[in-house]
Protein backbone atom coordinates (compact mmCIF):
# COMPACT_ATOMS: atom_id res chain seq x y z
CA UNK A 1 0.00 0.00 0.00
CA UNK A 2 1.39 3.36 -0.99
CA UNK A 3 1.32 6.59 0.30
CA UNK A 4 -1.61 7.81 -1.57
CA UNK A 5 -3.52 4.15 -1.92
CA UNK A 6 -2.95 0.62 -3.47
CA UNK A 7 0.47 0.39 -5.47
CA UNK A 8 -0.79 0.59 -9.40
CA UNK A 9 1.13 -2.14 -11.41
CA UNK A 10 3.09 -0.47 -13.86
CA UNK A 11 1.53 0.15 -16.86
CA UNK A 12 2.32 -1.14 -20.21
CA UNK A 13 2.18 2.10 -22.82
CA UNK A 14 2.46 0.92 -26.08
CA UNK A 15 1.68 4.84 -27.71
CA UNK A 16 1.93 8.38 -27.72
CA UNK A 17 -1.41 8.65 -26.30
CA UNK A 18 -0.85 6.52 -23.68
CA UNK A 19 2.69 7.74 -22.78
CA UNK A 20 0.84 11.44 -22.98
CA UNK A 21 -1.77 10.04 -20.60
CA UNK A 22 0.98 7.88 -17.55
CA UNK A 23 2.89 10.60 -17.65
CA UNK A 24 0.52 13.49 -17.21
CA UNK A 25 -0.93 11.73 -14.33
CA UNK A 26 2.21 10.49 -13.10
CA UNK A 27 3.69 14.29 -12.73
CA UNK A 28 0.12 15.50 -11.54
CA UNK A 29 0.18 12.89 -8.39
CA UNK A 30 3.86 14.08 -7.68
CA UNK A 31 3.68 17.28 -8.13
CA UNK A 32 0.44 17.06 -5.42
CA UNK A 33 2.41 15.27 -2.94
CA UNK A 34 5.53 18.22 -3.42
CA UNK A 35 2.56 20.76 -2.56
CA UNK A 36 1.49 18.84 0.23
CA UNK A 37 5.23 19.09 1.65
CA UNK A 38 4.93 23.16 2.25
CA UNK A 39 4.94 25.00 5.56
CA UNK A 40 1.34 25.93 6.90
CA UNK A 41 2.52 29.77 6.60
CA UNK A 42 3.99 29.43 2.52
CA UNK A 43 0.34 26.82 2.02
CA UNK A 44 -1.38 30.22 3.21
CA UNK A 45 -0.19 32.20 -0.34
CA UNK A 46 -2.19 32.12 -3.18
CA UNK A 47 0.12 30.08 -5.73
CA UNK A 48 0.96 33.33 -7.94
CA UNK A 49 2.61 34.83 -5.02
CA UNK A 50 4.70 31.44 -4.06
CA UNK A 51 5.17 31.30 -7.71
CA UNK A 52 6.14 34.94 -8.09
CA UNK A 53 7.94 35.24 -4.75
CA UNK A 54 10.04 31.92 -5.97
CA UNK A 55 11.31 33.35 -9.30
CA UNK A 56 12.54 36.38 -7.32
CA UNK A 57 14.84 34.26 -4.68
CA UNK A 58 16.00 32.13 -7.77
CA UNK A 59 16.61 35.25 -10.70
CA UNK A 60 17.27 38.29 -7.84
CA UNK A 61 15.89 41.81 -8.47
CA UNK A 62 13.46 42.17 -11.18
CA UNK A 63 11.77 44.74 -12.85
CA UNK A 64 7.62 44.71 -12.68
CA UNK A 65 7.43 43.92 -16.33
CA UNK A 66 10.56 41.02 -15.95
CA UNK A 67 8.78 39.07 -12.69
CA UNK A 68 5.56 39.18 -15.61
CA UNK A 69 7.08 37.98 -18.13
CA UNK A 70 9.07 34.88 -15.85
CA UNK A 71 5.28 34.12 -14.43
CA UNK A 72 3.19 34.42 -17.59
CA UNK A 73 0.90 37.15 -16.19
CA UNK A 74 0.44 40.86 -17.34
CA UNK A 75 2.30 43.41 -15.65
CA UNK A 76 -1.07 44.59 -13.80
CA UNK A 77 -1.71 41.01 -12.05
CA UNK A 78 1.50 41.01 -11.26
CA UNK A 79 1.38 44.11 -9.56
CA UNK A 80 -1.48 42.97 -7.34
CA UNK A 81 0.68 39.99 -6.58
CA UNK A 82 3.82 41.63 -6.02
CA UNK A 83 1.52 44.45 -3.40
CA UNK A 84 0.27 41.62 -1.52
CA UNK A 85 3.77 39.99 -0.94
CA UNK A 86 5.01 43.52 0.01
CA UNK A 87 2.44 43.55 2.54
CA UNK A 88 3.17 40.47 4.07
CA UNK A 89 7.14 41.60 3.91
CA UNK A 90 8.26 39.05 1.33
CA UNK A 91 8.92 41.50 -1.16
CA UNK A 92 10.28 44.77 -1.03
CA UNK A 93 10.11 47.87 -3.78
CA UNK A 94 13.19 49.78 -4.60
CA UNK A 95 14.04 52.66 -6.93
CA UNK A 96 16.17 51.72 -10.23
CA UNK A 97 19.30 52.69 -10.41
CA UNK A 98 19.33 54.13 -13.82
CA UNK A 99 15.69 54.77 -14.98
CA UNK A 100 13.09 56.46 -12.77
CA UNK A 101 10.06 55.39 -14.38
CA UNK A 102 10.74 51.83 -13.25
CA UNK A 103 10.67 49.76 -9.84
CA UNK A 104 12.64 46.81 -8.88
CA UNK A 105 11.45 44.26 -6.53
CA UNK A 106 13.65 41.97 -4.41
CA UNK A 107 12.60 39.17 -2.04
CA UNK A 108 13.30 40.42 1.94
CA UNK A 109 15.20 38.11 4.11
CA UNK A 110 12.22 36.30 5.79
CA UNK A 111 10.89 35.93 1.96
CA UNK A 112 14.04 34.18 1.17
CA UNK A 113 13.96 32.05 4.25
CA UNK A 114 10.55 31.17 3.55
CA UNK A 115 11.29 29.64 0.01
CA UNK A 116 15.02 28.19 1.56
CA UNK A 117 12.85 26.08 3.77
CA UNK A 118 9.89 25.10 1.31
CA UNK A 119 12.84 23.77 -1.40
CA UNK A 120 14.67 22.68 1.67
CA UNK A 121 11.54 20.23 3.03
CA UNK A 122 10.55 19.39 -0.23
CA UNK A 123 14.00 17.73 -1.34
CA UNK A 124 14.11 16.25 1.61
CA UNK A 125 10.91 14.24 0.95
CA UNK A 126 11.60 13.62 -2.28
CA UNK A 127 15.21 12.53 -1.39
CA UNK A 128 13.59 9.76 0.85
CA UNK A 129 11.25 8.47 -1.90
CA UNK A 130 14.08 8.46 -4.61
CA UNK A 131 16.28 5.96 -1.88
CA UNK A 132 12.94 4.11 -1.38
CA UNK A 133 13.79 3.17 -5.47
CA UNK A 134 16.60 0.63 -6.83
CA UNK A 135 19.78 1.38 -8.41
CA UNK A 136 17.71 1.22 -11.42
CA UNK A 137 14.71 2.90 -11.42
CA UNK A 138 17.06 6.11 -9.69
CA UNK A 139 19.19 5.62 -12.73
CA UNK A 140 16.24 5.40 -14.69
CA UNK A 141 15.18 8.99 -13.11
CA UNK A 142 18.74 10.55 -13.82
CA UNK A 143 18.16 9.98 -17.18
CA UNK A 144 14.94 11.10 -17.63
CA UNK A 145 15.09 14.42 -15.48
CA UNK A 146 17.07 16.32 -18.65
CA UNK A 147 14.21 15.06 -20.58
CA UNK A 148 11.86 16.01 -18.46
CA UNK A 149 12.81 19.51 -17.53
CA UNK A 150 13.38 20.12 -21.54
CA UNK A 151 9.39 19.33 -21.86
CA UNK A 152 9.11 22.35 -19.35
CA UNK A 153 10.91 24.57 -21.47
CA UNK A 154 9.46 23.63 -24.59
Amino acid sequence: MGVDGPVEAPIAVRTAAELSSTLRLAVMRLSRRLRSQRSEELESLPAPQVGALATLVRHGTLALHELAQYEGVRPPSMNRIVGQLEERGLVERMAHPTDRRQVLFAPTREGRALIKEDRRRRDAWLAQRLRELTPRERETLRAAAPVLEKLTNL
